[in-house]
């Protein structure tokens, strides 16, 4: 079911503490056995001063609803860095808008790293095309948790 009110727009530095909360409520339902590298308080200082602050870096996204920041979508080139939804708002089409709005804006493919162990990212980016392209042991992420690289390639 998607939610025509939710509309995905270009962050703005209001928008940073709200867009580090989802990223934290996020990440303790999704992966709660996997170790945080840093405390709430860096990742608001590092959403505020780095990701919605450097948009020439990074393009930060976020999905609003009632001006509620229910999601994050950041890309950099043709790599999605960070794809988070407020728990809440899983399975509403958001995630598959925050994708198909990267597919159109990178349309020479996509990719992503994903933990291992977060099998419902895994089923979700696979059922959008991406294809596992590379295992690893973790050693080169910050949580030094085993993850995937996920590559799409447009058809044709």
């Amino acid at each position: 079911m998607t939610n025509d009110a939710t509309i995905l727009r270009k962050a703005r530095a209001a928008d940073a503490p709200a867009i580090a909360d989802v990223w934290l409520r996020s990440f303790a339902a999704a992966l709660p056995g996997v170790r945080r590298a840093h405390s709430d308080d860096a990742v608001h200082a590092w959403f505020r001063d780095v990701v919605v602050a450097t948009q020439e870096t990074w393009e930060t996204w976020a999905a609003v609803h009632d001006d509620r920041v229910v999601g994050v979508m950041v890309l950099d080139g043709g790599w999605i860095e960070q794809l988070y939804l407020d728990p809440v708002w899983r399975g509403r089409g958001v995630g598959d808008r925050f994708v198909q709005l990267a597919k159109n804006l990178s349309p020479g493919g996509l990719e992503l790293r994903t933990f291992q162990v977060n099998h419902p990212a895994r089923r979700f980016y696979e059922r959008h095309g991406f294809t596992a392209a590379e295992h690893t042991d973790g050693g080169a992420n910050e949580e030094g948790e085993p993850d995937v690289r996920y590559v799409w390639r447009p058809v044709g």
